[in-house]
């Protein structure tokens, strides 16, 4: 598998795919780090976390965490949506397995391969609106928000997962690069693109009456359930989870919540991504074992 997967961070990152999604992460690292400088100011000091600030903070212009949620998916189906069927449509699948090397590693090669370039293109940014914006602010980060902005980190990793799992699951399923592209795009432009998802909130009051049901249809939404995950962590003053009104909100102390509140909070939500993550892969591993490899 060592061998899979050294020759799948080569192709990567000898690429002209990896090369503009990594131009695409520099840009949004140096945008959301604008939006950080023009807006750290009216960042709210009653939780005491400055540092934090610098990847939430936008003010006409997005925050770093939204340029991630925006990316990421795309990174995922990039990396993902030609896995398997370039290597049949090239005749290269066949040679592979014919050396000594196990299906499994094949898939598990490439999928780890994939996250490891996901990794570096996101600690990449975070390390860059980070490092700069520390000089920017001067204030260096207490022992709380590393852990948080690690914990996001995290979970940024595994939501990017689901998303190459999804792209890797359609290229095994399709041979058609074209078809195995669209079909995780259009689920990511309907359930986990946050540009489309505020106006499913404004749809499912429609369906439901019942906060619960709304809340259970909002969460069918990949993106929604990591945006409550990372709202909870990045921010101490959060306050609620999916559709609150003016009543719920009314009486409540507006206190910082600590890190082991933020995680109760938002546990359930990151059980999900990651037991989504966990079934999406599943699904592909057993999909491409018991797939009949041909040399045609």
């Amino acid at each position: 598998m060592i061998t899979i997967i050294r020759k799948e961070l080569a192709d990567y990152f000898t690429s002209i795919r990896c090369f503009i999604l990594f131009l695409l992460v520099f840009v949004a690292s140096a945008v959301a780090l604008y939006a950080a400088q023009q807006g750290i100011r009216e960042v709210s000091t009653e939780s005491g976390f400055i540092f934090t600030g610098l990847f939430t903070t936008g003010t006409n212009i997005p925050s770093l965490i939204t340029f991630i949620a925006l990316l990421v998916p795309i990174i995922g189906i990039a990396l993902g949506f030609d896995a398997i069927n370039s290597e049949r449509s090239n005749g290269t699948l066949n040679r592979i397995l014919s050396q000594p090397i196990y299906r499994d590693s094949v898939i598990n090669g490439k999928f780890l391969a994939g996250m490891v370039t996901l990794f570096i293109m996101i600690l990449t940014a975070m390390l860059l609106v980070g490092g700069y914006g520390l000089r920017m602010i001067g204030v260096p980060p207490a022992a709380e928000e590393i852990i948080r902005l690690f914990i996001y980190f995290v979970a940024v990793i595994i939501y990017g997962a689901f998303w190459m799992g999804l792209a890797v699951l359609f290229s095994i399923l399709f041979r058609s690069l074209a078809i195995s592209l669209l079909c995780p795009l259009a689920i990511w432009i309907l359930l986990g693109n946050p540009v489309f998802n505020p106006y499913i909130s404004f749809i499912v009051p429609a369906v439901s009456n019942s906060i619960g049901t709304q809340l259970a249809l909002l969460r069918i939404s990949p993106y929604w359930l990591f945006a409550e995950s990372t709202a909870a962590l990045l921010d101490p003053m959060f306050r609620g989870l999916g559709i609150l009104t003016v009543s719920d909100t009314t009486g409540m102390l507006f206190r910082p919540l600590s890190l082991q509140q933020s995680l109760i909070l938002v546990w359930p939500q990151l059980t999900a991504i990651i037991c989504l993550t966990v079934i999406i892969f599943a699904v592909s591993y057993i999909v491409f074992m018991r797939q009949e490899i041909r040399s045609t």
